[in-house]
């Protein structure tokens, strides 16, 4: 039980710093972004990019994102997606390791769209 208290604690300080961080990072600069032509990365795997994705977003899965990442542009703006916020963090970290300097965290694709597109 008390394995389970400390899990749920990990959990909720995870999520509050991940809004913290979306909040900061952003929720504030999203209308510039957009405006500049942004490209939101959705690093799903394809079968849930099937399903449901936010128009004229690329998909490039997280598995292969470290084999793919040359097929994009260092030089252009990238908010990357996934479906909770998770595996969107990992490939903004990766894609910042290989020298792109402008990439944000969308978190999840379904809450990136409903700020696009309220």
């Amino acid at each position: 039980m008390k394995i389970l208290f400390i899990f749920c604690g990990i959990a909720l300080i995870l999520y509050v710093v991940y809004k913290v961080y979306r909040f900061q990072t952003l929720d504030n600069g999203l209308p510039e972004l957009l405006k500049k032509g942004v490209v939101i990365l959705d690093v799903r795997t394809e079968k849930e990019y099937e399903t449901g994705h936010i128009q004229g977003s690329v998909n490039i899965s997280l598995g292969t994102i470290r084999e793919r990442y040359t097929e994009l542009d260092p030089q252009k703006t990238y908010i990357t997606v996934c479906s909770h916020g998770l595996r969107s963090v990992k490939a903004e970290n990766i894609l910042k390791e290989r020298g792109f300097k402008h990439i944000y965290n969308g978190g999840a694709w379904t809450d990136l769209q409903q700020t696009i597109h309220p």
